[in-house]
């Protein structure tokens, strides 16, 4: 069984660069190095409208949903407020919980 914490954002052109070099090097190493997750996936949505900016997946896995839930309550608060305060609304995102199914 696999799980999966995917967060889905919507990026202003203004702030592009800056935020990917900032998911690169900071949010998904910090979020690696809690210990809850194994891998991290990122994506760029293609075939979307992009006039208001672009649109990324970045998907962290887990092996359990105990160690989805304990992030999402200790880690993510967190990481969420440190990043609203550094891009406001020039990112707007959602977050999901995922399950294989086989």
């Amino acid at each position: 069984m696999m799980f999966i914490y995917n967060i889905t954002s919507k990026v202003d052109h203004a702030v592009l660069d800056e935020w990917l070099q900032w998911q690169k090097e900071i949010y998904i190493p910090g979020a690696m190095e809690t210990g809850f997750f194994y891998e991290h996936r990122f994506y760029q949505l293609l075939e979307h409208d992009d006039e208001d900016g672009k649109t990324f997946v970045v998907q962290f896995l887990a092996k359990s949903r105990n160690d989805c839930d304990k992030y999402l309550q200790s880690i993510a608060p967190f990481l969420n407020k440190k990043s609203f305060e550094k891009w406001g609304d020039y990112v707007v995102y959602f977050q999901t919980l995922l399950q294989n199914v086989d």
